[in-house]
């Protein structure tokens, strides 16, 4: 695939103009979106997206096209479970419903950031070193066995919000104020400045997005190894994040099977990392150096296949399990 600085300019155009729009037409006018205010700017999204891969099927072929869409369709799926965290630390912090949106809006922006430090870092090792596919693949696939063991202990609706390192460090060094002052993040008074516990709030979210970046950063590289692409497929994703969050805010206890449909996902890509690996392998101690002919090349149609199908039935199966337990609720 070839990527003029053209292509970067749009996107990085296209991400800009997507806070800009998420800024002027909602942060500005602090307000709880209705379920039809976020159903709509959901579906915005996701049309967005899909001419956007449009646009790379016209200008680059259709397999580009099926690697942004499979990208996107996976880190969507993965962002999901961003909201539990998210959820958690709106409510550990007490924000105000009017000011979530804000402090949504400003921490995927800073997500989307540290982001893109990992994807350039990822692309450059990807290119250079074909053998980090082993440890991306492994580490997947303990990822997926982690999701998968705590949807059935039950352990994860269990967890409640502790704040990392980063916020424990801030809030020593710098003055906090005691209480929000409206959505401001700074506040001046009696000739100091303090941070509001809003400015915390987005850099909890900012920062808790971290751990998610460690999952799904590899993972892309398992669909695609363009960095363009890897990219825009986390701008969609998680500008699409905020109003899907006010969305699902009420069904995300309904999606009982996501952690497991998340671990489907995830060994797959995993499989799939291994895969790759051991057919373009160069480690001198394994094989000699050689490639294994006999390890497949999984396409792109398949992966996206894969992810699209898991996806519904994890959702579908959620519901209808979730109905069902409601149901017996009612007769008991």
């Amino acid at each position: 695939m070839v990527v003029h600085a053209w292509a970067w300019g749009v996107l990085a155009l296209v991400a800009v103009a997507l806070v800009a729009l998420d800024f002027l037409g909602h942060a500005r006018n602090p307000h709880p979106p209705t379920a039809t205010e976020a159903a709509r700017w959901t579906l915005f999204y996701v049309g967005l997206a899909a001419l956007f891969g449009v646009g790379i099927w016209l200008t680059n072929g259709w397999l580009y096209a099926q690697e942004f869409y499979a990208g996107w369709a996976m880190e969507w799926s993965l962002s999901v479970d961003n909201l539990f965290v998210f959820i958690m630390i709106l409510k550990a912090f007490r924000v105000p419903r009017e000011n979530q949106q804000k402090a949504l809006l400003f921490g995927i922006v800073i997500a989307l950031l540290l982001r893109l430090v990992f994807i350039l870092m990822g692309s450059a090792l990807v290119a250079r070193f074909s053998w980090v596919f082993f440890i991306f693949g492994v580490w997947l696939l303990w990822t997926a066995f982690s999701q998968v063991k705590e949807t059935a202990t039950g352990s994860a609706d269990d967890e409640e919000y502790e704040e990392n390192a980063f916020i424990r460090v801030l809030r020593r060094v710098l003055p906090v104020s005691d209480g929000f002052v409206g959505s401001r993040m700074l506040y001046r008074h009696g000739g100091r400045t303090y941070m509001t516990p809003m400015f915390v709030v987005v850099l909890a979210l900012g920062s808790a997005d971290l751990m998610f970046a460690f999952d799904s950063i590899p993972a892309i590289f398992g669909i695609t190894s363009q960095a363009f692409l890897v990219f825009a497929c986390n701008v969609f994703a998680l500008m699409g994040l905020r109003q899907l969050f006010f969305l699902v805010d009420a069904l995300l206890g309904k999606l009982v099977y996501l952690g497991y449909g998340l671990g489907v996902i995830l060994s797959f890509i995993g499989v799939k990392l291994i895969l790759e690996a051991l057919h373009a392998n160069t480690l001198p101690f394994i094989n000699g150096g050689r490639g294994f002919e006999w390890a497949p090349e999984i396409s792109v149609s398949v992966s996206l296949g894969v992810i699209v199908v898991t996806l519904v039935v994890t959702v579908v199966t959620s519901l209808v399990r979730s109905a069902m337990d409601e149901e017996g609720a009612r007769e008991r």
